[in-house]
């Protein structure tokens, strides 16, 4: 708890109103629990925060993204500016539905180790029994193959931010990724045409949303629209 609330308290550069509302979309085979360190610490910045709860492994990620995204938008609908800070699936959902039907008075977003060029895991997995079963119709849609939902689409047209972690939490997964990885998803492939920044961390694919550093790095951006030059909390703890 002191060291979240050191990293809040760290950036405090601008102030936020509840004139900005963020939306957290959690990833695939989690819940809006997974979100809520981040959502705690943006709510402590003065920001109206709203994690939402999607059922990411019974659909396609056609039916995901507006049931995902425009729960939030509802959930913001009294905000002049809307955010979006996800991870994993929940980025390609917010691209998708960005992409296909736009998204009023969207301000800027932050996506957490987003599968941006598809994953290798899916490709070597799918046809593993369980995995279909376990990951649903939107899993089977993050490769890298002539079915990956990713690839089909354009660059980002609104301000981006991207997160990527590049500690391995499965070896054995991480065989069939480029390195550096988190595990899940290669360094690389969270990059998309578009974005106004990047940033990689010492974080795994299941838990880089709750590390002091990305909280750090989300309201940096959300703030700015660019992280910072170096790690936040580094960057602080040298001027102590």
């Amino acid at each position: 708890m002191r060291q979240l609330l050191f990293t809040i308290a760290l950036l405090a550069a601008a102030n936020a109103t509840a004139a900005d509302c963020i939306v957290l979309l959690h990833g695939l085979a989690r819940t809006a629990s997974s979100m809520e360190p981040m959502a705690e610490a943006l709510a402590e910045r003065g920001y109206e925060t709203t994690a939402i709860d999607y059922p990411s492994r019974k659909h396609p990620i056609e039916e995901l993204a507006p049931m995902a995204v425009e729960a939030g938008l509802e959930a913001c609908a009294e905000a002049e500016t809307v955010h979006f800070v996800t991870h994993s699936l929940g980025g390609i959902l917010v691209r998708y539905y960005a992409e296909n039907t736009g998204i009023e008075k969207l301000g800027r977003v932050v996506m957490l180790a987003p599968p941006n060029q598809g994953s290798e895991v899916v490709d070597a997995y799918r046809d593993v029994p369980g995995f279909r079963a376990f990951n649903g119709p939107a899993g089977l849609q993050l490769g890298t193959d002539e079915n990956s939902v990713p690839l089909a689409l354009g660059p980002v047209e609104f301000e981006l931010g991207v997160i990527a972690g590049e500690d391995t939490f499965n070896p054995i997964l991480s065989q069939f990724l480029p390195n550096p990885d988190d595990g899940k998803v290669s360094v690389e492939s969270t990059k998309v045409e578009g974005m106004q920044d990047h940033v990689v961390v010492s974080r795994s694919h299941p838990f880089i949303m709750k590390a002091p550093e990305v909280i750090a790095f989300t309201a940096a951006f959300l703030e700015s629209g660019a992280f910072a030059g170096e790690d936040p909390l580094d960057a602080e703890q040298k001027e102590d």
